[in-house]
């Protein structure tokens, strides 16, 4: 019994299937392309660092996303989404592939101008990145499915101009490093979501366009931005 209704469980769909993917915790990657770490103004090959979302935060796609309150910088950030499957500490970067249960792609949402305002003040990210709808993500397609989460064409484009591009071989710390990283911090769970970090291009929205965008191979996605919230 509980004093209150427990919430809602989070979850994402899956290519093919009416089953659906139980969503945890929401990890993500900072600066791990290096056109986008340099289009930002920070140095390559820093070590990587993480910064999370609620799991409510993310949602279905195709979907409307209404336009977030307490910014005038609405941004974009195409990524390559992955789902861990199996849990575990300190995970060896030749055994990440045997915790990942699917892949699929994502918006990474940002008010922009109060991550620069964060960035500012030394403070952290959450209002800039932890919002509501902040991560829609296409359907997942299970990993036995996934050719490759190494190499293959990301992208994203407005009203159909394409702004992202890039390959997954850009990514400055691969899926397996990154993820063996973030598993000597925390021990990762089944239901844990990683967004992978974007490649250069990233820019804003206003109400009414329709963002499309995937990851060749894994999935896409189709998103609108609706009125203000």
């Amino acid at each position: 019994m509980y004093v209150i209704d427990p919430p809602k469980q989070s979850s994402l769909a899956v290519q093919g299937s009416e089953d659906r993917f139980p969503v945890r915790r929401v990890f993500c990657v900072g600066r791990n392309y290096e056109a986008h770490v340099l289009e930002m103004g920070n140095d390559m090959r820093d070590p990587p660092f993480f910064f999370t979302k609620p799991a409510d935060a993310t949602l279905d796609t195709p979907c409307t996303v209404p336009y977030p309150p307490l910014t005038e910088d609405f941004h974009f950030e195409i990524e390559l989404v992955i789902a861990i499957g199996k849990g575990g500490a300190n995970i060896e970067e030749a055994d990440v592939m045997d915790h990942i249960w699917g892949a699929s792609a994502g918006i990474d949402f940002t008010r922009r101008d109060l991550q620069a305002q964060a960035k500012k003040m030394g403070r952290p990210w959450d209002w800039a990145k932890a919002f509501d709808n902040s991560a829609p993500i296409a359907p997942l397609l299970p990993i036995a499915d996934v050719a490759s989460v190494e190499t293959g064409r990301i992208w994203l484009a407005v009203n159909g101009e394409l702004k992202q591009e890039a390959d997954l071989a850009q990514m400055i710390w691969s899926v397996r490093e990154h993820t063996a990283t973030l598993s000597r911090a925390v021990t990762l769970a089944p239901g844990d979501i990683i967004m992978t970090g974007t490649p250069a291009g990233v820019g804003a929205v206003v109400p009414g366009d329709v963002l499309t965008g995937g990851v060749d191979g894994i999935a896409e996605f189709e998103v609108t931005v609706g009125p203000r919230a």
